[in-house]
């Protein structure tokens, strides 16, 4: 009788380490310091964790500079902890063990892994680039500059202009180009050098520059999986870059125009839907994968709520990597649900010029995701934006949304 006992004991205290796998493990609620590892160089990347009520799941939110991005809900699958960013088709997979996590970034395709990099963090470190305070005598990089990056295998080179803040050895702000931002970045000033960094599940961006003795910056840019830039950026506050009203336009002979697309649950919505009739109405080019999009939607969606009464409509025509509804659906209502979208997205097609051409023939070219149409009440394009200017990007996005208002209150204004 005791053999059984002691054999039932034995049995009971395996079952118990047999179950103590992904529903006891926990993650210390708090500020972790992760880096992603990219080419022998680390791409810092701060997280902040907290439990849900329900004492399975996490909300983690990545954090730039003055952005708080929240992700999709962590969970434990396996002993591992997954937090999912599904707009951006990425996952960061991660073992927890105490103060440390270990893991990997992914890049996905549906469940296809397209690349992935090493992902390691640590419990209640903060800082960007470097534990230290601020030297007394750092530099200081605020400014505006005038940057080009050249890719060094293609040779091909790009226009960006550089807009920085710097308080101590903390500097934040962002690269502009014709077409997008590159978001928040942030980092630190050491020596004769500058670190900056980004992550929001689909950009993953490491920055770093010599300063030189005349303020010019010279450096290198490692973005995504693969992606490799050098750069040079020197400083002139006259730096601008094209005029995004200028780069996308109708093509002779158009003065408007048309589609006829299907929303989320496949039903045709067209321009000529008595919803538009006498209206003014912005049509939002986009991509449920764009973060630029997504900066973009998190303005209009407010402003839409506020504005609708007034006589004005906007309409998402979005782009994406499949024509097939039953995979790009899913994708545009997690993505209204997500941003708390309340006007018509539809799925205009794919994001290739091919597709944006053949949706949109009246245009010649879409750059940028997104690009944004303004038509008035009797149904004629006014103007056309290219890319947008993110919160990311301080002064430039207040100057959008000044010039954003004016046009707007125009257009409404109108009979």
């Amino acid at each position: 009788m005791r053999a059984i006992k002691l054999i039932f004991g034995l049995f009971a205290t395996v079952s118990i380490w047999g179950c103590h796998s992904s529903a006891d493990t926990v993650v210390k609620p708090g500020t972790w310091r992760a880096t992603l590892t990219r080419d022998g160089q680390l791409l810092p990347v701060i997280l902040d964790l907290s439990k849900n009520p329900d004492g399975k799941t996490y909300t983690v939110y990545s954090v730039n500079g003055g952005e708080r991005l929240k992700m999709d809900t962590a969970y434990f699958d396996k002993d591992s902890l997954h937090i999912p960013m599904q707009l951006f088709d990425s996952e960061i997979t991660a073992s927890v063990h105490g103060d440390k996590m270990t893991g990997v970034y992914k890049r996905l395709d549906g469940k296809k892994v397209l690349g992935s990099l090493p992902f390691q963090a640590a419990f209640g470190d903060s800082y960007r680039f470097f534990k230290e305070n601020a030297e007394e005598d750092v530099k200081n990089v605020t400014g505006k500059y005038a940057t080009v990056f050249k890719n060094e295998v293609t040779k091909d080179s790009s226009v960006a202009v550089g807009s920085f803040t710097q308080k101590g050895n903390i500097v934040e702000g962002s690269f502009l180009t014709p077409t997008s931002d590159y978001r928040f970045l942030s980092g630190n000033v050491k020596g004769d050098s500058v670190y900056l960094s980004t992550f929001d599940g689909s950009n993953a961006y490491l920055i770093k520059a010599v300063i030189l003795k005349n303020g010019t910056l010279k450096g290198a840019f490692w973005s995504g999986i693969k992606g490799y830039k050098t750069f040079t950026a020197v400083l002139d506050e006259n730096a601008k870059l094209p005029d995004a009203t200028k780069l996308t336009y109708l093509k002779p002979g158009f003065e408007t125009v048309d589609f006829t697309f299907p929303d989320a649950n496949g039903k045709p919505l067209s321009f000529k839907d008595p919803r538009f009739k006498d209206k003014a109405v912005i049509i939002q080019i986009m991509g449920s994968w764009c973060p630029n999009c997504m900066d973009e939607t998190n303005y209009l969606v407010p402003w839409y709520k506020k504005n609708k009464s007034r006589g004005v409509e906007i309409v998402g025509l979005a782009f994406e990597h499949s024509n097939d509804l039953a995979v790009s659906a899913p994708k545009l209502k997690r993505m209204a649900d997500r941003l708390g979208i309340e006007y018509p997205v539809l799925l205009a097609g794919t994001n290739t010029n091919e597709a944006t051409g053949k949706a949109l023939p009246m245009l010649n070219k879409v750059m940028s995701y997104p690009t944004t149409i303004f038509i008035d009440k009797k149904g004629k394009v006014r103007e056309i934006h290219t890319g947008f200017s993110g919160p990311g990007t301080g002064k430039y996005y207040d100057e959008f949304v000044a010039d954003f208002n004016q046009l707007m209150d125009k257009l409404i204004s109108e009979k």
